[in-house]
């Protein structure tokens, strides 16, 4: 920058900001402070910067509070919308499982009604074929009465050209048998003729059972079209390996008791009924299968701990910067906590931080823990199954208020046990 430019500046600068007096007054004496144009100027820059840093901090402090109220709202508002949703889905859930116990006893009444059928087909046919042994008797009766008669007119034509006296005599005898062998014979064919009646009753009677035994297994069929793929969709959705755990069920279920028994039928000489015993040993497995999943899924903590009316306080995830590994249920002390899902007791008693806890382990590597209880009511070893009373919910250990933090934990691993909690509701 030249000289010049200097001199322009400071004359700029003058114009701007001309030389001030400042008087200052103390009683009766009053004194004055020249100002130079630089500290005109720079007075001047401080006095704007005080104002513009008032009016920053100002702003930020109005747009603080407004944001807060809006969050504390939305966060109200969204806590009494998911109150009502879990309380509708509680009924849903009651609900579903009556349906579910009604469909149960229906299927039930049904094999019972498969079972008397059968018996009932088992004592026709050893009637119809009494019948038939009778029929080949009477049919023996007759043709040894032809024979009898045929070799009787044999020995009347060998006779005629000997003795005429023996031989009318002879005649009338013979006369008297084959009269006594013809009645005989219409009775044996009256006999006969009953049979192939009877064995027409009877093959219609068959027909008619096995249209309604045709009818019960539609019945059936279609009670059992309920297909596997919803429970297998249930598993998946909690996270879990529907495969793995149906083999492992599979070997531990045959290896306490027998598998169902395929059907087989005594047909007893009649065509075998090929349809009919393939429909029901597909239904057997189909009853198997389904077998398989009640019992994963009575292993799996898919049921809700409390009952009673509660209040989510807490979901699973982060919370004040650490990890928050289970869901809390507020509710009074004493409110009844239940097992989720069969298993055994592997711990009862207090923890630090969680104070009175039980813990229940279960097959697959799941495991669900109650801490803060009130009260225990199950002790190590002890096996429970789901729905059992285990506890009752109190504010014991590091507790703000009376509420269970429920968790479940898989290999160990704390995961979210709302994911078991959803994927229950069609099922419990």
């Amino acid at each position: 920058m030249t000289f010049r430019s200097i001199r322009e500046l400071r004359t700029l600068v003058r114009c701007v900001f001309p030389k001030r007096r400042l008087f200052i007054r103390f009683g009766n004496n009053a004194r004055f402070v020249r100002l130079s144009p630089a500290r005109y100027a720079l007075a001047q820059a401080g006095k704007a910067s005080l104002i513009v840093w008032c009016l920053t901090v100002t702003s930020v402090l109005i747009l603080d509070s407004i944001s807060s109220a809006n969050v504390r709202g939305q966060a109200e508002r969204e806590q009494a919308i998911f109150e009502e949703r879990a309380l509708a889905l509680g009924k849903e859930r009651d609900q579903q499982a009556m349906e579910a116990l009604a469909a149960q006893e229906r299927f039930a009444a049904a094999m019972e009604h498969v079972s008397s059928m059968q018996s009932s087909l088992l004592a026709l046919e050893t009637r119809r074929r009494e019948m038939e042994s009778e029929l080949q008797a009477a049919q023996t009766t007759l043709r040894r009465a032809m024979d009898e008669r045929d070799a009787a007119l044999s020995a009347l034509t060998a006779l005629q050209d000997q003795k005429a006296d023996e031989l009318a005599g002879m005649l009338d005898l013979l006369t008297l048998a084959l009269t006594e062998t013809v009645g005989e014979r219409d009775q044996a064919a009256a006999k006969a003729n009953e049979a192939v009646r009877l064995a027409g009753e009877l093959e219609f009677e068959l027909w008619q059972r096995g249209e309604e035994s045709d009818r019960i297994l539609r019945q059936i069929e279609d009670a059992l079209v309920v297909s596997v793929e919803p429970l297998d969709g249930m598993l998946r959705a909690a996270g879990l390996d529907s495969d793995a755990l149906l083999d492992s069920v599979r070997d531990s279920h045959s290896a306490q008791e027998e598998a169902l028994v395929s059907v087989a039928v005594s047909t007893m000489g009649m065509a075998p009924l090929e349809d009919a015993i393939v429909r029901a040993n597909r239904i057997v497995d189909r009853i198997d299968e389904l077998d398989h999943y009640r019992l994963a899924l009575e292993s799996v903590p898919l049921a809700m701990p409390v009952q009673d009316d509660f209040r989510f306080t807490s979901p699973f995830g982060r919370r004040w910067g650490r990890m928050h590994k289970g869901v809390d249920m507020a509710g009074p002390v004493g409110t009844p906590v239940y097992a989720t899902a069969d298993g055994v007791v592997t711990f009862a008693g207090w923890q630090n931080g969680y104070g009175r806890i039980i813990i229940v382990k279960h097959p697959f590597g799941l495991e669900t823990r109650y801490p803060h209880l009130n009260a225990i009511r199950v002790k190590v070893g002890q096996e429970v199954a789901r729905g059992a009373r285990i506890g009752d919910m109190g504010n014991s250990g590091r507790s703000t208020g009376p509420h269970l933090h429920y968790e479940v934990r898989v290999n160990g691993q704390a995961v979210d046990p709302m994911r078991y909690i959803r994927a229950g509701r069609d099922l419990l």
